[in-house]
């Protein structure tokens, strides 16, 4: 079977989209408005773009009429944001949040989270998260689009401060089975962690000694 995307409309390109970058990580957003609203709001088109400086970047869709989502909004206009991760002790409220409320009000307040002041920016952070991102907008990216107008804004953010919980950070690594993260997967599916399993990333020199001996012990 074959799909042209050329052939298909935007939801039917959106839906096999998800259906098959899985799992998907979520970005839980904060930002504020000129008037000083605090906007939150998950995204789960998430990833990390760069490690030096610090980076990560997330696509935040259009309406269908081309106008931009109050997050996109917020971050070009005061160029500060701060990514959270979600845990499944924070997911519930963090799906509420995902409601379209009227750009005067706050996400967060009307689901009941709890906001922190940031150290750095002046975007606050939210308490019911394990892992904050203080983020200043690095990069603002027009993408796709019908010739109209952009299909989505992708926003760049340079990580100028993370906070973690205690007992999460360890030697320079995060406890995974402490943060419990939850992913996105297609429609109105999520996923926890799972089973988790290791394999090594071999040298070159290994990849070949590995599949002489598998030669060597299955002649032809």
């Amino acid at each position: 079977m074959q799909l042209d995307p050329g052939r298909l409309s935007q939801k039917e390109n959106y839906k096999w989209l998800i259906g098959t970058v899985l799992p998907r990580p979520i970005a839980f957003v904060t930002s504020i408005s000129a008037s000083g609203v605090v906007n939150a709001a998950p995204f789960s088109f998430f990833n990390v773009v760069a490690t030096e400086p610090p980076m990560v970047g997330f696509a935040c869709m259009r309406k269908p009429d081309g106008e931009m989502k109050d997050t996109a909004k917020n971050i070009i206009g005061q160029r500060e944001f701060v990514v959270h991760t979600v845990s499944e002790e924070n997911v519930a409220l963090v799906n509420e949040t995902a409601v379209d409320f009227p750009p005067d009000q706050s996400e967060a307040e009307k689901v009941g989270l709890h906001l922190l002041p940031s150290a750095v920016v002046r975007v606050p952070r939210i308490q019911e998260a394990k892992i904050h991102m203080e983020c200043k907008l690095h990069r603002h990216v027009p993408i796709g689009g019908n010739g109209r107008h952009p299909n989505a804004d992708f926003l760049i953010g340079e990580v100028v401060r993370v906070h973690l919980d205690e007992g999460l950070y360890d030697q320079g690594k995060v406890d995974t089975g402490a943060l419990k993260p939850v992913g996105r997967m297609a429609g109105r599916s999520y996923v926890k962690g799972g089973e988790m399993f290791s394999m090594p990333r071999l040298s070159y020199d290994e990849w070949l000694i590995k599949h002489e001996k598998s030669r060597g012990s299955n002649p032809g």
